[in-house]
Parts: structure tokens; C-alpha cells; sequence
């Protein structure tokens, strides 16, 4: 038996629960016993769990026939880690010299300037802006 204290409304209770059953107790209040009756809560039916269906991301199909179309004697710049493409700074002609933004990449959530390891002049671009490039990828060849 337990035996509880409440002030409700400023008026004093003493509660003691006697006995529990599935749905029914027997409590004295005060001297005077009752019998209190509640609903059985309903039965939560477990909630159905939709999955999404995530398409794999593969290597960037343009970044491939682009790199196969580079000159052999070209230098290739590469990513240095996986990202995704936010500009491309050059165009095919230009002459860029060592140390100029080439590419910017957003990975792990920040733009990473790609830069020109040398002087040259871009001989072809392998990416273009939003395009998805794994890590070592050939983004553009200078002559």
C-alpha cells in the first residue's frame, strides 16, 4: 500500500492506493474507499519507416572524356580532394601564371581555391561549374 499527501484547491488529502488491477483500483481518500476505473490506453501500432531511395554518386561522366581528350604533353591540374565544382575561373586559351585561382571547390562544406601549380596557358578544361570530381581528378591541362 502506498500512501500519498495532496493539498488541492487549499483543502488536504490523504491518499492511500490499497490495490491495482488491469484497470481498476481501490483507494481510500480521507477514510472513504473508491474504487477508480480507466481506459486501457489504446495499442500504438509501430509507425512505418520510409526510406528514401539514395541514387549512388559516380564519378563525373564529363570529367572522364574530357581528361581522354587532353594532350599527352599537356600538365594536368588536379583536385587535391573530392568535391563539387562552384566556378571555373579560366577558359581554354588563357595564360595563367603559378599561383592564380584556377577552380574553386566547395568540400566539407568550404571553397578551397584550386591554383596553378605553374605557368602556362589552358590547353582544356575537364569540369565544368556544379559538376561532382573524386579526389585526383584532372580538372584543367595547361600546355
Amino acid at each position: 500500500m502506498k500512501e500519498y499527501k495532496y493539498t488541492i484547491n487549499g483543502e488536504k488529502y490523504e491518499v492511500a492506493v490499497n490495490e491495482v488491477a488491469d484497470t481498476t483500483a481501490k483507494v481510500t481518500v480521507n477514510g472513504v474507499e473508491y474504487t477508480v476505473e480507466w481506459e486501457k490506453p489504446e495499442e500504438k501500432k509501430p509507425a512505418t519507416v520510409v526510406k528514401p531511395v539514395v541514387k549512388p554518386v559516380a564519378a563525373p561522366a564529363a570529367a572522364a572524356p574530357a581528361a581522354a581528350a587532353a594532350p599527352v604533353n599537356g600538365h594536368p591540374i588536379k583536385t587535391p580532394l573530392p568535391g563539387v565544382i562552384i566556378d571555373v575561373k579560366v577558359n581554354v586559351g588563357d595564360t595563367v601564371a603559378k599561383g592564380q585561382t584556377v577552380v574553386l571547390l566547395e568540400a566539407m562544406k568550404m571553397e578551397n581555391n584550386i591554383n596553378a601549380d605553374r605557368d602556362g596557358k589552358v590547353a582544356s578544361i575537364a569540369v565544368g561549374k556544379g559538376d561532382t570530381v573524386a579526389d585526383g581528378a584532372v580538372l584543367i591541362v595547361l600546355e
